[in-house]
C-alpha cells in the first residue's frame, strides 16, 4: 500500500515536471500568434496607407499647380510635431528595454511619457486643423491632406490607448516581467509603425509641396 502511494506521487511529479515545459511552450506560442496578427494587421494598414499615398501622387502628377495657392501648408507646427512623434519612438523603447530587465517602474515611467507625447502631437494636429484656413472640401489637395492626417491621426489616437492600457494592466501585480512582456512589444511595435508612417506623411505634404 505504501509502495503504491509512493509510485503514485512520483508519477504525479513527473508529470507536473513534463506538463510545464508544454505549458510553458503553449504560452510562447500563444505569444508569437498575438505579434503575427498584429504584424499581419499592420501589413493590411500599410497597404491602406500605400493606396492613399498612390492616389496622392497620381493627383500632384497631373496637377499644373500643387499646393494650389489657396491651400499652402506651413512647415513650423509640423516639424515640431515630427520631432516629438520621432522622439517618442526612442522613447517607447526605453521603456520595452526596461521591462526586460525587469524593471517594471521604469517601463511605467517611458510609457507615460510616450503617453504623453502622444497626446501633444494630437493637440498639436488638431491646432494645425483649426489655423489652416481651409477645409476638407476646399480642392483636391485639401481633401488629401485631410484624409491622410486624419487617419494617421486616428491611428495615432488608438496607439496611445494601447500605451494607456499597458500601463493599466501594469498595474496588476506579476502581469509584466522580464519573462513575460508580449503586450508591452506589441504597443512598440504599433507605435513605430505610426512613426514612419507619419514620416511618410510629413515628406509627401510638407516637404515635397515646398519644392
Amino acid at each position: 500500500m505504501q509502495g503504491s502511494t509512493i509510485d503514485a506521487t512520483n508519477n504525479l511529479v513527473d508529470t507536473s515536471v513534463q506538463s510545464a515545459p508544454a505549458e510553458a511552450g503553449h504560452h510562447e506560442e500563444h505569444q508569437d500568434l498575438r505579434v503575427f496578427g498584429l504584424i499581419t494587421f499592420l501589413a493590411s494598414e500599410s497597404l491602406m496607407f500605400g493606396g492613399l499615398f498612390a492616389a496622392y501622387l497620381i493627383y500632384r502628377a497631373n496637377a499644373g499647380v500643387w499646393p494650389p495657392e489657396e491651400t499652402e501648408v506651413e512647415l513650423l507646427l509640423p516639424t515640431i510635431n515630427t520631432i516629438i512623434l520621432v522622439s517618442s519612438s526612442f522613447v517607447i523603447h526605453k521603456g520595452d528595454t526596461a521591462i526586460k530587465k525587469n524593471n517594471l517602474s521604469g517601463m511605467r515611467l517611458w510609457y507615460v511619457i510616450t503617453a504623453i507625447m502622444g497626446i501633444i502631437f494630437l493637440g498639436g494636429q488638431v491646432y494645425e486643423y483649426m489655423t489652416l484656413g481651409y477645409g476638407l472640401t476646399t480642392n483636391v489637395f485639401s481633401n488629401c491632406f485631410y484624409v491622410m492626417t486624419g487617419f494617421h491621426g486616428l491611428h495615432v489616437f488608438v496607439g496611445v490607448l494601447l500605451i494607456l492600457g499597458v500601463l493599466w494592466r501594469s498595474r496588476r501585480a506579476g502581469h509584466y516581467n522580464g519573462e513575460k512582456h508580449v503586450g508591452i512589444e506589441m504597443a512598440e511595435i504599433y507605435w513605430h509603425f505610426v512613426d514612419i508612417i507619419w514620416i511618410v506623411l510629413f515628406t509627401l505634404l510638407y516637404i515635397l509641396t515646398q519644392i
